[in-house]
């Protein structure tokens, strides 16, 4: 079966299988980076081409900010407006733990993120409960399915941890949110539309946030052992 049947097989039926005719611009009152955010959505959406079977919402998660920032932005581009929300990025790609995303992977057992265009495949129920399987499209994320890259609730990614610890917990590399988050992820972000991940670092004024200096060249990615079986047998379950 190919990438393409499998997105058949998994999407509800009378999706739209056009880009508007239009794009309408952001309401007004919106954020200065929102302009930014709906050219990288559409340039994301472009990337997928036809494979896009939703063109109405994208996911941009700019991991160029803290975790305690809101960082992934739903962009709604026929209503014209952006939702932000809290997400959690890979123990990998922050092994000292102070909230901020030193580097992508598309390793293996890395733990870590990675960087690139995602379409949005079926639910299924794993460790976090339903969750939603992503493909990447890119050579820095084109083994998300084998690494069982995918967006999920966790309770290190609701706001009463960032209000407790000050950041977000980390997940295995996947895509967490907050379980009322991530349920609007469910609806809004799945079946076949599109999700972007990338370091922009984008700040409500539209400014480009400036990361603390770090020693990075003592940080090393994560090796962790291999995978459980069960987590083999249901992927995701991190």
């Amino acid at each position: 079966m190919n990438r393409r049947d499998l997105l058949k097989g998994t999407l509800a039926t009378g999706a739209a299988l056009t880009l508007p005719a239009s794009v309408p611009a952001m309401a007004r009152g919106g954020l200065a980076r929102d302009p930014q955010l709906v050219e990288i959505a559409k340039r994301a959406q472009q990337r997928a081409g036809d494979l896009v079977w939703r063109h109405d919402v994208v996911g941009v998660a700019d991991f160029g900010l803290v975790s305690s920032e809101p960082r992934m932005h739903f962009v709604y581009l026929e209503a014209g407006r952006i939702d932000s929300y809290l997400v959690s990025h890979g123990d990998g790609s922050d092994p000292e733990h102070d909230g901020w995303l030193n580097w992508f992977s598309n390793e293996h057992e890395s733990h870590c993120t990675s960087e690139g265009t995602y379409m949005t495949y079926s639910w299924y129920v794993g460790r976090y409960g339903t969750s939603m399987r992503l493909e990447g499209l890119d050579e820095t994320n084109n083994n998300a399915l084998d690494r069982a890259i995918v967006m999920h609730p966790a309770r290190y990614s609701e706001r009463s941890h960032l209000e407790k610890w000050g950041k977000l917990g980390r997940s295995n590399g996947c895509f967490a949110m907050g379980f009322d988050d991530f349920q609007r992820a469910l609806v809004d972000l799945g079946g076949g539309r599109v999700l972007h991940a990338g370091r922009f670092g984008l700040n409500a004024d539209g400014s480009v946030a400036e990361r603390p200096q770090q020693a990075l060249g003592e940080l090393r990615p994560l090796r962790p052992e291999p995978p459980r079986a069960e987590d083999i047998l249901q992927p995701g379950v991190y």
